[in-house]
């Protein structure tokens, strides 16, 4: 079977909830590698809840259903606050990235309690900003910035990265409508060590199983290369979620 749009492969899914430090719960999914455990954990961060981002974004619905099975990583998916989905609506008001730190705490909570190894964060658009902005006050390993807009996080929220120890892998599409690879390359200069991955044909919503592949690819090489090369093809048993 090819391994491409929704199909699930094998993994530990449990419902979850996340509690904040302002008395919110939040609604999410953890996928875990059906018979090892992870050596790894990627926590999603969707694209805003204002244009319609939520846990189930593609691309973050694929690496959940896809990378327990193939790369051995547990990803942790879930609602930021006042965000809806199949899985159900968080509590609380959209805060256009202020109050969001408390639910990026949460996750990294729950991270703690399950003694989920080896935390990185992986934000798409809106979910970028929380990484840039709230992601040094974590103990995670690096940050994964698909398609960064650079709205929110400050120039000094950026340049602040400079230095420190965790990775930073900034993925941008050669056509996106926020920030293309020369900008890009620019503005992501105050880190010298970060690492900005221009992918050619790439547009900000990553759509096509072409560019499915690419940006997974590019979170397992940067979070457990020795899975690389992705498969293509699944011999075992696997379902069909129902969405596209």
């Amino acid at each position: 079977m090819e391994i491409r749009g929704p199909v699930l492969l094998p993994a530990r899914r449990e419902e979850i909830e996340l509690r904040t430090l302002d008395d919110l719960t939040l609604v999410g999914e953890l996928a875990l590698p059906e018979q090892r455990e992870p050596v790894a954990t990627l926590v999603t961060l969707h694209p805003l809840p204002t244009a319609g981002g939520f846990m189930d974004s593609h691309i973050l619905r694929k690496a959940a259903a896809r990378l327990p099975a193939l790369a051995d990583l547990a990803v942790l998916r879930f609602n930021t606050r006042g965000t809806a989905s199949p899985r159900g609506t968080s509590e609380g008001a959209f805060d256009g990235g202020q109050a969001e730190a408390f639910d990026v705490a949460a996750a990294m909570d729950l991270v703690r309690e399950r003694a989920l190894p080896r935390p990185w964060l992986v934000g798409w658009s809106f979910g970028t900003e929380l990484a840039l902005k709230y992601g040094r006050d974590h103990d995670v390993e690096g940050v994964i910035l698909l398609s960064p807009p650079l709205h929110r996080a400050t120039p000094d929220e950026v340049a602040a990265w400079a230095g420190d120890d965790r990775r930073m892998v900034v993925v941008v599409p050669e056509f996106d409508d926020y920030l293309r690879p020369d900008e890009a390359r620019e503005r992501f200069a105050a880190v010298p060590d970060a690492t900005v991955i221009a992918v050619e044909g790439g547009k900000h919503l990553w759509v096509g199983e072409s560019q499915t592949r690419r940006v997974l690819t590019e979170i397992v090489a940067a979070v457990n290369p020795d899975a690389l090369p992705l498969p293509t093809e699944w011999d075992d048993q696997a379902e069909w979620d129902d969405q596209e």
